[in-house]
C-alpha cells in the first residue's frame, strides 16, 4: 500500500539551441560598401586636384561620347566589340579652352558692357540703399539708446533730394541752446555725440546748417544778428561731433540761414523753427558743394590779387610813391608829391 501512495518522479529537460549559422553574406556586403565609398572618395580627391580645362573636357566627353562632331549619336568603330569600348581615341579636351583673362575682365561672356549712364544709375542706387539703411539704423538707435529716447520727438528723420537729413528741433520746455546764445546744453551735445559714430560708418560726407525763427536777436548794438547765431550755433554742432568722434574731414559745409528756411511758414516764431539740420549727402549734393566751395575760393583769390599796374613811362611802369602816398588825381607823371617841412 505504500507503494501506491508514492507519487512518480517526473523530470523536465529542456533543449537549448544554438543560433544557426549565417554565414558569411554580411562581409559581402560590407566590401561592397567599403569599395564604394572608397572609389567615392578617390573621385572626390580627383575633381578637386583637376584643372578647369581637364573638368570641362570631362563634361564634353559625357554630353557627346563619339567621334563625330556635334551632337552625333554615331558611336565611336568598335563600341560594340568585346568590352564595349571604341578602338579610336576621343579627343576630350580639344573642345574645351580656359577663358582669356585679358578679354572677359569678370564680365560675363556674351553681356553687353555696362555704358557710363548705366554705372552711374547703379551707383546712385546703391548709395540710395545705403543712406536708407543708415535711416533704418537711426530710427532703431532712438528707440532703444537710453540717451536719444528721450529725445526721439525732437530727432527728425528723412530722405530729401540733398541725401539723409536729420534735424534737431527747439521746444518750447527743451531748447538746445541757452536763449540768445549758441551754446550748447548738455543732452544736445549727448544727442550729437550718439550720432556721431552712425555718421562715421558710413562714406557719405555731410553738412550742417544752423536755422532761428523771425523773432530778432536781441543783442547790443554790434551788428550781431540772427544770421551770425545760426551760423554760430551750426559751427557748435559741429565741434559736439568731432567730439564724438567724426572725422573733421567729414564734414563738406557748415552755413547758417538765419529764418530763411522756416520749419513751419505758418507760425514763424514757433520754438520748432530753432533746430540745426544735418545732412549726409549724397554724391550729387558733395559734388555742388565742392563746385560752390571752388567758385568761393576763386573768388577770394581774384579779390585778393593785385591791380593791374595800368600806368606808363616809356617802357616801364612809373614806381609808386615813397612812403606809400597816393598821386593826387591830375598830377603829371614824373612830378614831385608836394611835401610838408
Amino acid at each position: 500500500m505504500a507503494g501506491k501512495d508514492e507519487r512518480p518522479i517526473i523530470i523536465v529537460k529542456k533543449k537549448v539551441y544554438a543560433a544557426g549559422h549565417h554565414g558569411g553574406s554580411w562581409k559581402v556586403a560590407f566590401a561592397d560598401f567599403a569599395t564604394a565609398m572608397m572609389a567615392f572618395f578617390l573621385l572626390l580627391w580627383l575633381v578637386a586636384t583637376m584643372t578647369e580645362e581637364q573638368l570641362g573636357g570631362i563634361s564634353e566627353y559625357f554630353r557627346n561620347p563619339s567621334i563625330v562632331e556635334g551632337r552625333s549619336v554615331v558611336m565611336a568603330p568598335g563600341a560594340m566589340g568585346p568590352g564595349g569600348a571604341g578602338d579610336a581615341p576621343v579627343r576630350i579636351f580639344d573642345a574645351v579652352t580656359p577663358p582669356d583673362p585679358a578679354t572677359t575682365d569678370g564680365a560675363v561672356e556674351g553681356a553687353a558692357p555696362m555704358t557710363e549712364a548705366q554705372i552711374e544709375a547703379e551707383a546712385r542706387e546703391i548709395e540710395k540703399r545705403r543712406l536708407e539703411q543708415l535711416k533704418e539704423e537711426l530710427q532703431q538707435a532712438i528707440e532703444t539708446s537710453p540717451a536719444l529716447q528721450a529725445f526721439k520727438d525732437q530727432l527728425l528723420l528723412d530722405i530729401t533730394p540733398e541725401g539723409l537729413r536729420i534735424q534737431i528741433v527747439d521746444q518750447r520746455n527743451r531748447p538746445m541752446f541757452d536763449i540768445g546764445s549758441h551754446r550748447l546744453q548738455s543732452y544736445t551735445i549727448s544727442i550729437l555725440n550718439e550720432l556721431a559714430p552712425y555718421l562715421q560708418s558710413v562714406p557719405n560726407r555731410i553738412s550742417i546748417s544752423g536755422h532761428t525763427d523771425v523773432t530778432p536777436f536781441a543783442g547790443d548794438d554790434t551788428g550781431y544778428t540772427n544770421w551770425e547765431l545760426s551760423a554760430d550755433r551750426a559751427n557748435a554742432a559741429r565741434r559736439a561731433l568731432i567730439g564724438g568722434g567724426l572725422g573733421a574731414d567729414r564734414i563738406a559745409r557748415v552755413v547758417g540761414l538765419a529764418s530763411t528756411v522756416l520749419f513751419d511758414p505758418a507760425d514763424p516764431t514757433h520754438p520748432i523753427n530753432r533746430r540745426i539740420s544735418i545732412i549726409v549727402m549724397n554724391k550729387a549734393a558733395e559734388e555742388a558743394a565742392a563746385s560752390m566751395q571752388t567758385e568761393v575760393e576763386a573768388e577770394a583769390e581774384t579779390e585778393a590779387a593785385p591791380p593791374p599796374d595800368t600806368g606808363t613811362r616809356g617802357d616801364a611802369a612809373d614806381p609808386p610813391p615813397a612812403g606809400g602816398a597816393q598821386r593826387p588825381p591830375g598830377l603829371p607823371v614824373g612830378a614831385g608829391l608836394p611835401t610838408l617841412r
